[in-house]
């Protein structure tokens, strides 16, 4: 239930003042000035308000009225409606037939401003709802049939399809802007603000979004993006949460291996993340047990680096020789010598995926391990 509060009634007393040639009072619901032109009359109760309270009309009062009433002057008192239910009185001083005219702009005006505070009211209620209901929805508690009926009166559609996206960026003040920002371009998004530098967008996924574009543009419009991480499809609540889940787990291993890419893709790094998120078991260390052995025997972190370029070019001879900058029976000597210290066969795909995924995590546990 909307009620008048003393800002508002100033705001409509100095929007008034400033095209009128007498004072205004603006009175709540129970009579009690909240609102005046003069400052020593906040406050007080004013019976010429309460007199159209209790009757719910217009009031005038000449000078030989006002003598019988206490904290009131010769003026004009009108109804000020809201939803047609009676919110407050609006006063202004000075001879009441002068004023008629007066009065009516004022109850205008002052409707105007009521109904603008009440709509803005309900978007920041809305807003501020509709945040604390994607956080519940996207938490462990967020099952209840109770919240997604919630959800569809609240038009969030909780059974599109969506593709969630968590956004680290650097500046903790871009936060809600990039939020509104998406919001704005791509319909049925939910945007939600994780922290002061973290943001998770699920964008509906028949909507074509590339956020990968959209990274492109955010920082075009100057909000610096540390890190993009994108999830996949998911239809459900219950889905979503699941991959909302995982986005953050890649994010937080980014974060730990992945420190030059800015661009996450759980496609890419499905496998290594899920590892990543065990890597405090002990078969996570026997692999990089494995990765130590180069370690050991690589001074200039050549070996290192021309395994990690073999993984990422899938063993690739020609390929990976390219991109190292050497031929390709430099490179076969290098792998043969990687074979050699850890006792791994290339030939053999259990060697190598043991291979891949400790150099995978090396970046973590070398943190780790200076730490």
């Amino acid at each position: 239930m909307f009620e008048l509060d003393h800002e508002l009634a100033q705001k409509i007393v100095d929007r008034a003042l400033a095209i009128l040639p007498c004072n205004v009072n603006v009175m709540d619901s129970q009579g009690l000035i909240l609102g005046s032109g003069e400052t020593e009359r906040i406050n007080t109760r004013h019976e010429g308000a309460q007199l159209v309270l209790a009757n719910q009309r217009v009031v005038e009062i000449d000078e030989h009225s006002a003598l019988s009433l206490k904290g009131v002057q010769p003026g004009i008192n009108v109804p000020l409606m809201h939803d047609e239910r009676l919110i407050g009185v609006l006063g202004l001083t000075g001879d009441p037939q002068a004023l008629r005219t007066y009065a009516e702009l004022l109850r205008m005006t002052a409707e105007m401003l009521v109904s603008q505070r009440h709509r803005e009211g309900e978007r920041q209620w809305r807003e501020q709802r509709t945040d604390d209901l994607l956080g519940l929805l996207l938490s462990n508690t967020g099952n209840s049939q109770r919240l997604l009926e919630e959800a569809e009166q609240l038009g969030l559609k909780p059974y599109l399809t969506r593709t969630p996206v968590l956004i680290e960026l650097s500046s903790e003040l871009d936060v809600t802007a990039v939020c509104e920002w998406l919001f704005a371009r791509v319909s049925d998004s939910w945007c939600l603000c994780l922290s002061t530098h973290t943001l998770l967008w699920c964008y509906p996924s028949q909507s074509m979004v590339d956020p990968s574009k959209f990274l492109q543009k955010i920082e075009k419009q100057g909000w610096p993006i540390l890190r993009m991480a994108v999830g996949v499809p998911a239809q459900g609540i219950e889905p979503l949460r699941n991959v909302c889940r995982r986005v953050t787990a890649l994010a937080g291993y980014g974060r730990a291996v992945k420190q030059g890419e800015k661009y996450l893709l759980l496609t890419r790094y499905r496998l290594p993340t899920m590892l990543w998120t065990h890597r405090e078991d002990d078969a996570v260390g026997e692999l990089l047990a494995i990765i130590d052995k180069v370690q050991s025997k690589d001074n200039n972190g050549q070996l290192i680096q021309t395994l990690r370029s073999w993984c990422e070019h899938s063993g690739q001879i020609q390929s990976c020789a390219e991109a190292l900058g050497v031929h390709r029976n430099s490179l076969r000597y290098r792998m043969d010598r990687i074979a050699e210290i850890t006792g791994m066969d290339l030939n053999k795909l259990e060697d190598v995926i043991e291979l891949y995924f400790g150099i995978q995590l090396l970046p973590h546990f070398v943190t780790c391990l200076c730490e």
